[in-house]
C-alpha cells in the first residue's frame, strides 16, 4: 500500500489545482484568439471563435497574456486578492465568448487594474529599478484598455498594449541581470530607453504619426540593449535548458529590432502591410518566443510541477520563428496564401508548445518512485 503523501507535498498540489483553473482561463483565450486569427484569414474554425474574429488582439493580448501575467504576479504578492487579477481578466474572455462586447473590455480594465495595484505593492516591497519597469508595464495595459473601454477603436490601445507585454519582459530581463549586473552607464541608458518609449505613447496627438514612430525607435534601441547586456549572450554557449532559453530570448531580440524599426519607419496605420507585419513579429515573433523560453521556469513557480529539459522543446521554437518569416515575407510581397499559411504553422507551433510541455510534465511523474 503507498504511503501518504507528505504534508508538505499535498500542500505544494493543493496550491497548483487552486492555481489551474485560472491558468486554463488564459489558455482558452489563447484558443479563442489563435481561433478568431485563424478565421479572418479565410480558415474554418468553431463558430465560438469564429464569432470572436473581431477580437483577436484583445484576446490574445488582454485575455491571454493578461491572465499569465497576473497570475504569475499574483504568486509573487502571495495574497488571496491580487487572484482576482486573473480571474477578472479570464471572465472578460467568457464575456468576449458569450457576445458581451461591453463587459469584455470594462473586465479586462478591472484585471488590469488590479494587476496594477498588485505590482505596486511589489514595487513597494522590493524598490528596484526592474520593479519599477514592471509597474509601468501593467499601467500600460491599464491605460490602453482603459481607451478601449471607453469607446476608443482596438487599434489606438495596441501601442500601450505592446508596452505592455514588451516593458514586463524587459523588467524580467533586467532582474536576471543582477546575476551580471550592467554599469551604471548602462542602467541609465536603460532608463533613457524607457522614457524614450513613454514619450512615444503619451506625446500630443497634434504629433500624428510621429509619437508611435518614436516608440519604434525605442523598441529598436530597448533591443540593442537586451542584446547587449542579457546574459543570454553567455548562457547560449552552455547546453540543455540554460541554452534552449538563450537561443529563445536571443530570436526573440531580434524580432524585436525588427518589429520597431517597421514602426519607426511606417508608423502602424491600421489595415497596412507595416502593422500586420510590425505586431506580428512583435507578438509572434518576440513575445511568444519569450514565452517559449521562460515557459519551463514559470510553469514549476506557478503549478509547482517539473518541467525537464526535452531536445523536442526546439522543435516548435524553429516552426514558430519559421511562421514569422513566412508573414513578414507574405506581407512584404502581398502574397494572402503565405500570411494565410503562416499563421496555421503558427498555430501549430503553439499546439506543439503545450504538447511538448505536457510531454516533459508527464515524463517526471512516470520517473518519480512511487513510495512502498
Amino acid at each position: 500500500m503507498s504511503a501518504a503523501a507528505p504534508p508538505a507535498d499535498a500542500a505544494r498540489r493543493r496550491v497548483a489545482w487552486e492555481r489551474l483553473p485560472l491558468l486554463v482561463l488564459g489558455f482558452v483565450a489563447l484558443a479563442a484568439g489563435v481561433g478568431a486569427g485563424l478565421a479572418r484569414l479565410g480558415w474554418r474554425v468553431p463558430e465560438a471563435a469564429a464569432a470572436a474574429a473581431a477580437l483577436h488582439g484583445p484576446l490574445m493580448v488582454c485575455g491571454f497574456f493578461g491572465v499569465v501575467i497576473s497570475l504569475e504576479r499574483a504568486v509573487a504578492v502571495g495574497r488571496a486578492w491580487a487572484y482576482a487579477a486573473p480571474l477578472a481578466a479570464g471572465l472578460g474572455t467568457a464575456a468576449a465568448m458569450h457576445g458581451a462586447a461591453a463587459a469584455t473590455s470594462w473586465l479586462y480594465l478591472a484585471g488590469s487594474a488590479l494587476l496594477l495595484v498588485a505590482s505596486l505593492v511589489v514595487l513597494y516591497r522590493q524598490r528596484e529599478g526592474f520593479t519599477l519597469v514592471i509597474a509601468l508595464a501593467a499601467a500600460c495595459w491599464t491605460l490602453g484598455t482603459l481607451h478601449w473601454a471607453l469607446g476608443s477603436p482596438v487599434h489606438e490601445a495596441v501601442p500601450w498594449w505592446l508596452a505592455f507585454l514588451v516593458f514586463t519582459i524587459a523588467g524580467e530581463r533586467l532582474e536576471l541581470s543582477r546575476f551580471m549586473p550592467p554599469s551604471p552607464g548602462a542602467r541609465r541608458l536603460f532608463a533613457g530607453v524607457a522614457a524614450l518609449a513613454g514619450a512615444g505613447l503619451v506625446l500630443p496627438a497634434s504629433w500624428g504619426a510621429w509619437g508611435v514612430r518614436v516608440f519604434g525607435i525605442a523598441l529598436v534601441a530597448l533591443a540593442a540593449w537586451l542584446l547587449r547586456h542579457d546574459i543570454a549572450r553567455r548562457t547560449v554557449r552552455q547546453r540543455g535548458l540554460t541554452r534552449y532559453i538563450a537561443a529563445c530570448l536571443l530570436a526573440g531580440y531580434a524580432w524585436l529590432a525588427l518589429g520597431g524599426a517597421v514602426i519607426a519607419a511606417a508608423g502602424l496605420a491600421p489595415g497596412g502591410v507595416a502593422y500586420d507585419v510590425a505586431l506580428h513579429a512583435l507578438l509572434l515573433g518576440f513575445v511568444f518566443s519569450m514565452v517559449f523560453g521562460h515557459a519551463p521556469i514559470i510553469f514549476p513557480a506557478v503549478l509547482r510541477v517539473a518541467v525537464p529539459y526535452d531536445a523536442l522543446f526546439y522543435a516548435p521554437l524553429v516552426l514558430l520563428h519559421a511562421s514569422v518569416v513566412l508573414r513578414v515575407a507574405g506581407g512584404a510581397a502581398g502574397e494572402f496564401d503565405l500570411r494565410r499559411w503562416s499563421a496555421m504553422l503558427s498555430a501549430l507551433a503553439l499546439l506543439g508548445f503545450i504538447g511538448v510541455m505536457l510531454r516533459a510534465v508527464r515524463s517526471t511523474r512516470k520517473r518519480r518512485p512511487a513510495a512502498g
